[in-house]
């Protein structure tokens, strides 16, 4: 007799359709929903770290299959700014303020970082992706959300907003992060098939 596969549907908390987007297309090849969580308050605290964010955010409402995930862009002349304030940065300065920053800066090293975090069994598990980089001169491509126009991958010439979304979905810091989850997953629906 042939048992179905059991599937997993996350519950991501989050506003941005962009992110739940990305999410779903990256778990999608393993069987996993995404699902946009609108009924929970997704409580940020003020930190230097993506990981207490992301923590405090789900022991707060930790529910199975509840996930929520940071980001930040760490510039390293910059000594990681804007890093888990990226979003703030964003709205108040923008792509080009921050690209203001750098004049006469002799590095535009920077990294993407990811946090994403799975509350599971009232049990956090936290799963990180990180991409290396640098920041374009100016904004470049008309693809992507957020830092995308001015984030170019290390061993490529384009930014995240040239790319399209298949090559940006295989390299992104949220890609590396939730692939770190799906594979998570999928040892844990081996374990329950296996049983």
């Amino acid at each position: 007799m042939n048992q179905e596969p059991a599937m997993i549907t996350l519950r991501f908390v989050t506003r941005n359709q962009h992110k739940v987007k990305e999410a779903s297309s990256i778990l999608s090849r393993y069987g996993i929903n995404v699902v946009m969580e609108n009924s929970v308050n997704k409580v940020e605290i003020q930190s230097d770290s993506l990981e207490d964010i992301v923590t405090y955010a789900l022991k707060l409402n930790c529910i199975n299959w509840l996930v929520v995930e940071d980001d930040g862009l760490f510039v390293d002349s910059l000594n990681g700014f804007p890093g888990p304030y990226s979003e703030y940065v964003y709205r108040t300065i923008g792509l080009r303020g921050l690209l203001r920053l750098l004049q006469g800066s002799e590095g535009r090293n920077a990294y993407f970082k990811s946090v994403v975090g799975l509350c599971i069994n009232n049990e956090v598990k936290l799963f990180t992706g990180i991409v290396k980089g640098k920041l374009s001169e100016e904004p470049r491509g008309s693809g992507g959300f957020g830092y995308d126009p001015v984030f170019i991958p290390d061993g490529y010439d384009l930014t995240f907003a040239e790319m399209g979304e298949e090559l940006k979905n295989k390299l992104s810091h949220r890609s590396r992060a939730f692939n770190n989850l799906a594979g998570y997953l999928t040892r844990i629906l081996d374990s329950i098939q296996g049983a």
